[in-house]
């Protein structure tokens, strides 16, 4: 039986989780924004001994992979590869986009009409998001990008349902009106699912180098100028 520790920092929100196999063991979550980095070590030590488990158990550490928020990528990533080096243990990554698809379907399945587009969205600053679309046979139709969104974003699809979710969908809700589009709610990247498809991964042998990995960023990094003093 593999023991999985799952960290997933994408975005604004945090959380962890460790799996046996595909059986969730112990979870955290923090929904306090820019607390990752002081946070995240704690939340992990407190996994291993609510759980009554040793770290040197560890099989493999998930990963999100993004794209999302750059600080919380390279937290993760960083956590995640000095683990897999202290223990020598696996590291996995899943696409932070997939994870949302993997989510929705989880819970919403039932509710799909014939026709249908997902889009889940994350959030990309201002009026940006990492998206990408998928039709009701699971392919893909927009690839992974950054986009700008406007009133007129994703018109020609909306002749059918699309539904939206994800943080970035938030903030799209009173851009994109139009009765086709769907806003779902409370659907954000979570280490519990992040871990049932590290699993998968795993036992598919879909590993990364833990000297080579690094996250999928999609969008450099920018530096908020300070605030004049004046």
């Amino acid at each position: 039986m593999a023991l999985l520790l799952s960290l997933e920092t994408s975005s604004h929100t945090f959380s962890c989780a460790l799996h046996q196999d595909e059986q969730l063991v112990s979870f955290k979550e923090e929904r306090t924004k820019q607390s990752t980095a002081s946070r995240l070590s704690i939340f992990i030590n407190q996994l291993f001994d609510e759980a009554s488990l040793k770290k040197n158990q560890v099989s493999a550490v998930v990963v999100s992979s993004g794209p999302g928020s750059y600080t919380g990528l390279r937290i993760g990533t960083s956590t995640a590869k000095g683990i897999c080096y202290a223990l020598n243990s696996q590291l996995i990554a899943v696409n932070t986009l997939e994870l949302l698809l993997h989510q929705f379907f989880k819970s919403n399945q039932q509710l799909l009409p014939a026709n249908y587009f997902l889009c889940p969205m994350l959030d990309a600053r201002r009026n940006e998001v990492y998206c990408t679309l998928i039709d009701q046979e699971r392919a893909t139709v927009e690839t992974i990008q950054t986009k700008m969104i406007d009133e007129n974003s994703f018109s020609y699809y909306l002749k059918h349902p699309v539904f939206f979710f994800g943080e970035g969908a938030i903030k799209c809700k009173e851009i994109i009106r139009n009765p086709q589009a769907i806003f779902v709610e409370n659907i954000t990247p979570s280490a519990i699912e992040l871990g049932e498809l590290g699993y998968k991964k795993m036992i598919q042998g879909e590993t990364e180098s833990v000297e080579d990995f690094e996250p999928f960023y999609l969008k450099d990094f920018q530096v908020k100028k300070p605030k004049s003093l004046s």
